[in-house]
């Protein structure tokens, strides 16, 4: 029903910068329920970026500073500014719509590469 695309990915340097974007097409409740995870090898997915229901932003500790989430609700559209990247951001980054108990949708991924 909700379809996610991610796009933005691919290899950069160690403190190189990308940015990521997810659009949905379908019927949306808002943006705000749209967040970003990734999932690294051999680890669990996790939780990266996502909005509050206060108006801001959270993070998880590792990208705190370097990260910067934002969208747009009339493209649908939500994006994750990385900067300062480092080898360990290397994941296949997902974007995410959920509703609590009620609605969750996943994009394919992007895979981001960070090496020298």
């Amino acid at each position: 029903q909700v379809r996610l695309v991610e796009s933005g990915g691919g290899l950069v340097q160690p403190g190189g910068s990308l940015r990521l974007s997810c659009a949905a097409s379908g019927s949306i409740f808002s943006i705000n329920f749209m967040d970003w995870y990734r999932q690294a090898p051999g680890k669990p997915r996790e939780l990266v970026a996502a909005f509050t229901s206060g108006g801001t932003t959270n993070y998880a500790d590792s990208v705190k500073g370097r990260f910067t989430l934002s969208g747009d609700n009339a493209k649908k559209t939500i994006y994750l500014q990385m900067n300062s990247l480092k080898p360990e951001d290397t994941a296949v980054y997902y974007c995410h719509y959920g509703l609590r108990g009620a609605i969750s949708s996943w994009g394919q991924g992007t895979q981001v590469t960070v090496s020298s």
